[in-house]
């Protein structure tokens, strides 16, 4: 049997945290590393997949309290995992003894010898509700999926994203919240929200070509 498929869609033998495609993480595992629930699609060879909780008891109450959306699962053993979300496309961050921010909605992935911890936006209050994010330092790999190609934006100047499009961004950044709440003010996608991450210094920040999944509307009775 012969097709171009066979060879474009076969496996690659990369080392480690590696792409399969640019919707599909491939993980040679020798070890341990972490993953978000759910996000398996195929694996070979002896892997076990286990629960991760916050990690600690501080994390525990700051994941529970903000919903930040990082629900872990421990994968150790050897063999080759398949990861993926729902067709996003993937996209890999190697941190060098440094920190970054992000979005707990676009982890897919990342190594087990990073620490990582939800912190509160600085500079943003309780009234914007879920804006907790993860930070990861050391030295290590990290899988993101992303909903579109994203852009990656040179933050040298007051920089506003949609709060739901902010995949990754330094740390060294000052953030704070800015409301755009005027009549007429459905200035982004979506459903208009009147609320945007603000970040100024100097930096990057990582933005998706999207919110995020379209959510069912609910019916009204």
């Amino acid at each position: 049997m012969r097709s171009e498929l066979f060879h474009q869609a076969q496996e690659n033998d990369l080392p480690g945290m590696a792409l399969q495609n640019p919707r599909m993480l491939r993980v040679a595992c020798d070890g341990e590393f972490y993953a978000r629930q759910g996000s398996m699609v195929a694996y070979q060879g002896n892997v076990d997949f286990a629960y991760k909780g916050a990690g600690s008891v501080g994390r525990f109450f700051k994941k529970a309290f903000t919903g930040e959306g990082l629900p872990l699962m421990r994968v150790s053993g050897q063999g080759d995992v398949f990861l993926a979300r729902d067709a996003w496309e993937v996209h890999l961050l190697d941190l060098e003894d440094e920190s970054i921010t992000v979005s707990g909605e676009n982890v897919l992935a990342f190594e087990a010898g990073l620490e990582w911890d939800i912190h509160r936006l600085r500079g943003v209050g309780m009234v914007a509700g879920g804006l907790f994010n993860t930070v990861f330092t050391g030295r290590g790999r990290i899988a993101v999926a992303c909903h579109g190609t994203p852009v990656l934006l040179n933050v040298d100047q007051p920089t506003f994203v949609d709060t739901k499009a902010a995949v990754a961004w330094s740390t060294s950044l000052r953030t704070s919240l800015r409301s755009t709440v005027k009549a007429g003010a459905l200035i982004g996608r979506g459903s208009g929200e009147a609320f945007q991450l603000a970040l100024e210094g100097q930096g990057f920040v990582l933005v998706q070509a999207s919110e995020g999944p379209v959510r069912a509307a609910v019916q009204q009775g």
